[in-house]
């Protein structure tokens, strides 16, 4: 499974509209919607200044950019090729071809999280303690598991043709939902009861509540483990239908 995932790393970090969308997209969105923020005003209804909050929002963007989206389209694609039907005939089993996608996903989603940090800290001043450092980075990344998993499944489910508007379509909505690109105090009171329960705006929670000096909250630790669940169980499904079909 370690040659798989390397080989999988390889192959992400040589894909060059990959890497814009998933490391050097999210700096751009970053520096369009707080480059003219101030550094002191708080946003509306939070404890954070926009640039604060945008951050962590931003690297949590480009880190499910990696996750999902590179997950559900090669193994789509994969599917349709044959890759995967070659792969049941040596001894990987079903989990590890899985769990390889999951990790190489998670581990080439880092550099969208740092850039991100870094253009914050060096454009908008933001400055942080260490240990704030640390924690958002490790939030973040181990929280990009759960979209990893949203991503299997999304390329088991869909087929080459028909999974990129899939996806892309979730990708949005759960952006959008989750206040990945605006505050979700500018919603209607509505949407913002519905967009509390989105995976996105748990995983988006997890640095703010880090960046005020707080642990994450149990509810979007919760949240996230049950989205984890979810997606992860319904990989699986797919994975053990998808086989039969074989």
């Amino acid at each position: 499974m370690k040659t798989l995932v390397k080989l999988e790393i390889a192959r992400t970090l040589r894909n060059k509209k990959f890497v814009f969308f998933s490391v050097l997209y999210p700096v751009l969105l970053y520096v369009l919607i707080a480059g003219g923020a101030s550094e002191d005003e708080l946003v509306k209804g939070t404890k954070l200044t926009l640039p604060l909050l945008m951050m962590v929002s931003m690297a949590s963007f480009g880190a499910i950019t990696a996750v999902l989206v590179g997950n559900s389209e090669k193994i789509a694609k994969e599917r349709e090729k044959g890759w995967v039907r070659q792969l049941r005939l040596t001894a990987l089993p079903g989990r590890g071809y899985v769990a390889a996608k999951v990790a190489s996903a998670s581990v080439v989603s880092l550099p969208s999280i740092l850039a991100v940090f870094a253009v914050a800290a060096a454009v908008k001043h933001v400055r942080l303690d260490a240990w704030q450092w640390a924690a958002l980075t490790g939030s973040i990344w181990a929280g990009s598991i759960v979209f990893a998993a949203l991503g299997v499944a999304i390329g088991y489910l869909a087929t080459g043709d028909a999974v990129r508007p899939i996806t892309f379509i979730i990708y949005f909505a759960l952006a959008i939902l989750g206040g990945l690109w605006m505050p979700t105090t500018t919603f209607p009171q509505w949407l913002q009861d519905i967009a509390a329960w989105t995976p996105t705006h748990a995983y988006a929670a997890l640095g703010q509540a880090i960046e005020v000096g707080d642990a994450p909250h149990l509810k979007d630790v919760s949240l996230l483990f049950a989205y984890l669940v979810l997606f992860a169980g319904g990989a699986a499904w797919l994975y053990r239908k998808d086989t039969r079909k074989a």
